[in-house]
């Protein structure tokens, strides 16, 4: 343990003991905890071999989450890999402001929830998971996306309480028009095609582009959730976006654009806007266009 959190110290890595801590944990197969009550035990050949090739996926950057194919979001585990976005700590208050909403709501009344972009289903599963009376369906234009999204749903139980659907937001969506949403939830690709070139080689290199940027100017996804919204959501229905720093003015800009008439920013625990919240009462749903 020594020697490995020199070494990623030596090159820069934060966290290194705990990294170090989470990798042996993984390849031993026991809590952090028992490296320290149990720290006489001595690792065979192939345990030390396992760890340095851990240790040496860590020091070319592959996220420790994917390395050990999991993270926890909300509390609960989540299996993730290159096929998903890694769920971030910031994204819990996006969800904790649905959820806030949803229980504020009377038990008879119905909660039909979209996840717009579910990845690996934090969102769908954590919204599922602990507000029961709320349906969720999860979309995503990422097949692999949602084969997680399937495991993690079934990995607590839920894998019949989701409703998974494969859809392109920017193509017809036949598929989910014929309900009518109480809320939209999303965190979209919001990094631009610029701000994608100085991500750091954690992101860059290993988390699928399409999950972490629109290819854009940032914007590409809320404008065409603000859009689909007054066609999608009940009377009354709320929108819930995840933005990136600088970004909550413009999203709440866009939404009122398109018809909303209630708009609030809450922050995250770092004090970022994070989180832009919308209300609609659209007259009528139109078909939305085909972008």
């Amino acid at each position: 343990m020594r020697s490995a959190i020199a070494r990623l110290q030596g090159s820069g890595f934060d966290e290194a003991r705990l990294t170090v801590e989470l990798l042996l944990s993984h390849v031993l197969h026991c809590q952090r905890i028992a490296l320290y009550t149990d720290s006489n035990r001595a690792l065979d050949e192939t345990d030390a071999q396992a760890f340095d090739e851990l240790l040496d996926r860590r020091m070319r950057h592959e996220p420790l989450q994917y390395i050990v194919g999991s993270t926890s979001f909300m509390g609960l585990p989540f299996r993730v890999d290159r096929r998903v976005l890694i769920p971030r700590p910031e994204t819990e208050t996006l969800v904790e402001q649905v959820m806030i909403d949803l229980k504020g709501r009377p038990d008879e009344a119905p909660c039909t929830v979209l996840d717009v972009g579910t990845g690996c289903g934090c969102i769908a599963v954590a919204l599922a998971k602990f507000v029961r009376q709320a349906s969720v369906t999860a979309l995503d234009a990422s097949a692999e996306a949602l084969e997680v999204a399937r495991l993690n749903a079934r990995v607590h139980g839920l894998e019949h309480d989701l409703r998974f659907v494969y859809a392109d937001l920017f193509g017809p969506l036949e598929e989910i028009l014929g309900l009518p949403f109480t809320h939209i939830v999303s965190n979209p690709p919001y990094a631009s095609a610029a701000e994608w070139e100085t991500l750091e080689p954690e992101i860059r290199d290993f988390e699928p582009r399409e999950a972490v940027s629109d290819g854009s100017d940032g914007f590409r996804f809320h404008r065409r959730i603000a859009e689909l919204a007054p066609a999608l959501l009940a009377e009354d229905g709320k929108v819930f976006l995840e933005v990136g720093w600088g970004q909550a003015d413009e999203v709440r800009r866009i939404l009122a654009a398109h018809g909303a008439v209630e708009t609030g920013i809450v922050a995250d625990l770092q004090d970022v806007p994070r989180v832009v919240m919308a209300t609609f009462r659209p007259v009528s749903r139109p078909r939305p266009s085909r972008n």
